[in-house]
């Protein structure tokens, strides 16, 4: 019983994202992107603060993805500092624009 009300929420809390990221204009996004190119834009990227890993690509994410992981930056949910400052400018409109952006590319 408890699984099928813990599907529910999580299902209704996907559906309030899809929804949020459903509402970002891809064209506005254009012009937010740069803060993100310098990472994200070049193949094969390594991050080296504060740990060495690999950048992930935008292009193709699923928008409420994108949403809810800069959403997370914002509040200190995910700690990578360098997300987290750009995050932290970010409206809800600039975070749906950014995820229709990148959500429509393949």
């Amino acid at each position: 019983m408890k699984m099928i009300h813990l599907a529910a929420i999580a299902a209704l809390g996907a559906s309030a994202v899809l929804a949020h990221a459903a509402t970002g204009d891809p064209q506005a996004a254009k012009k937010k992107t740069v803060m993100c190119e310098g990472c994200h834009g070049i193949p094969g990227y390594k991050s080296t603060f504060p740990d060495v890993y690999p950048v992930p690509r935008l292009g193709g994410q699923h928008p409420a993805y994108i949403v809810k992981a800069l959403e997370g930056y914002k509040s200190g949910e995910r700690s990578h500092p360098t997300m987290r400052g750009i995050a932290a400018g970010l409206s809800e409109q600039d975070m749906a624009d950014l995820a229709a952006h990148y959500g429509a590319q393949k």
